[in-house]
């Protein structure tokens, strides 16, 4: 079959299992506020299902969250199922299986009669979201040369941000629509581009690194010639990636397929606290609590994100990993305290049971103070898109050797999901309970992890997956690694040269080439 060869095409594709996610953030959001959704999966004393009685109270508040709650839930485990998958399977075949829950998930969803229906039709999509997370980000970023490797794993960001928007658009459209329509349409119309991501993954070809591992040599040099030679295996960088891949894959020989117990071991424990915080603290950074503000119309929050994920996926490569998020966690620590100290000097407490009985709405702020907050908002999510937003998934799969690269990015991106998941269940009675304070809370998280930034985060940017399995070792401290990394390297660069040029010098192979010596 014809495989493509083109980076950029390969990311297009396989990044529409980034896009999956931000479907369903959309799909759920614009479409729990409707009258048609509160009605037809009504719990409250006014208005049976099928009704558009605009005095609807939708489900109670606990088994809305249990209903939000279901996709992050279903994410964790299917980010830890992801990692055996991918070991055993390959790469490609693990997103394909992950496109195909989707759209079970989809239909059972599309087809809910009931609130239980809903939520186990959402814990499927939640599955799918895991290993799609998971796992494209290692796949892309096993293909990808080191010079594009941030931008093209970073377009997983921008996949999310385009399926928000789109679904967005989509979702608000079909509010328009009459009884079940309004929200079936929507739910029917997700299950579309993980149809288009299966039938493209079989044009696209499977990650070299995995196939080494597999011991599918001939297999491997073929992709590394079709992505990085043009098809022509004796190109310089062809052979010495597949150089690095051998020797890295003959070092691991020594070593069993690994467990997920291996990522705690002392040798790897480092990296896998590196790789797991920097998920923890993408969800951390107060994306839920800004981007969820009800004084800001989510649409132009989308675009933004959008937007801004743009300068990332140009620009990522040369600013590296360190520096996106230093300067994300400053403005974004900046933005949360500002927003805290206007809600603090110029709101007030709502009317019990909030604003338009919505109790996390509990905090009012209006007139030019308002204004403010909306643009501090906007500032925020700014901040977010080209820094923690693409950087959360670029640096995991850069952090890891082959053997448990599968496993450990799986395990990285189930702490993001389990995180969100507590975040959906803490953030909307922290609103209730310490109001404007919530900002204070995410507002020092966000200078926490710039200082855990600061001084653990290593640079990966630009080093080939084998070269950073060398900076680990080197022990180098995060904050020097750029300058003294390259420093070494050079180094061991300048010794290689030597070593080959006293072989070339060498009475043996004067002999058995036939080569004068020089006097």
């Amino acid at each position: 079959m014809y495989k493509i060869g083109n980076i950029y095409y390969i990311t297009a594709i396989s990044v529409i299992g980034g896009g999956l996610f931000g479907f369903d953030i959309s799909s759920m959001s614009a479409i729990l506020g409707t009258n048609q959704y509160k009605c037809y999966f009504n719990q409250g004393p006014v208005g049976p299902p099928f009704t558009d009685d605009p005095e609807c109270s939708g489900p109670k508040a606990d088994v809305q969250g249990g209903i939000t709650a279901a996709m992050p839930g279903g994410s964790f485990i299917g980010a830890l199922v992801s990692g055996f998958l991918t070991d055993w399977l390959g790469r490609k075949r693990a997103i394909q299986i992950g496109a195909v829950i989707w759209i079970i998930g989809s239909m059972i969803v599309c087809s809910s009669q009931n609130i239980g229906q809903l939520v186990v039709g959402r814990f499927i999509n939640g599955l799918s979201v895991g290993i799609e997370s998971a796992q494209v980000p290692v796949y892309v970023a096993e293909l990808a040369h080191p010079s594009k490797r941030g931008r093209v794993v970073g377009a997983q960001q921008w996949a999310i941000t385009w399926g928000i928007l789109i679904m967005f658009y989509i979702s608000f459209g079909c509010s328009y629509l009459d009884g079940a329509k309004a929200f079936r349409v929507p739910w029917g119309l997700q299950a579309l581009p993980a149809a288009f991501l299966l039938i493209g993954l079989f044009f696209l070809p499977e990650s070299p690194r995995w196939l080494a591992r597999k011991d599918r040599w001939e297999d491997c040099e073929k992709v590394l010639a079709l992505v990085h030679g043009h098809g022509d295996p004796n190109s310089p960088f062809v052979k010495r990636e597949l150089q690095e891949i051998q020797e890295m894959v003959e070092f691991e020989r020594r070593n069993q397929d690994v467990s997920y117990f291996e990522l705690f071991k002392p040798h790897m424990i480092n990296r896998t606290h590196i790789g797991v915080f920097t998920q923890i603290w993408s969800q951390l950074t107060g994306m839920n609590v800004m981007g969820n503000n009800n004084l800001v119309a989510s649409s132009i929050q989308y675009v933004i994100n959008v937007f801004m994920t743009i300068f990332a996926l140009i620009f990522i490569d040369r600013w590296g990993r360190r520096l996106p998020l230093l300067v994300g966690s400053f403005f974004m620590a900046l933005w949360l305290f500002i927003n805290a100290g206007l809600m603090a000097s110029y709101g007030h407490p709502a009317p019990p049971g909030g604003v338009n009985n919505v109790p996390e709405e509990s905090w009012q702020i209006s007139g030019p103070p308002s204004k403010a907050v909306i643009a501090c908002t906007y500032l925020f999510v700014a901040s977010f898109a080209p820094t923690w937003g693409p950087v959360s998934w670029i640096y995991p799969p850069e952090l890891f050797p082959l053997r448990v690269r599968g496993k450990a990015v799986a395990l990285c991106t189930a702490a993001n999901w389990i995180m969100n998941f507590a975040l959906s269940y803490f953030v909307p009675p922290a609103f209730v309970n310490i109001q404007w304070k919530v900002y204070v809370v995410f507002g020092v998280f966000c200078v926490t992890m710039f200082i855990h930034v600061f001084f653990c985060f290593p640079e990966t940017s630009g080093k080939s997956l084998e070269e950073v399995e060398a900076l680990f070792q080197q022990k180098i401290p995060a904050w020097k690694t750029r300058v003294q990394y390259q420093h070494v390297r050079a180094l061991e660069q300048n010794r290689a040269d030597e070593k080959v040029a006293d072989i070339e010098a060498s009475p043996e192979r004067q002999v058995t080439t036939g080569e004068k010596p020089i006097s």
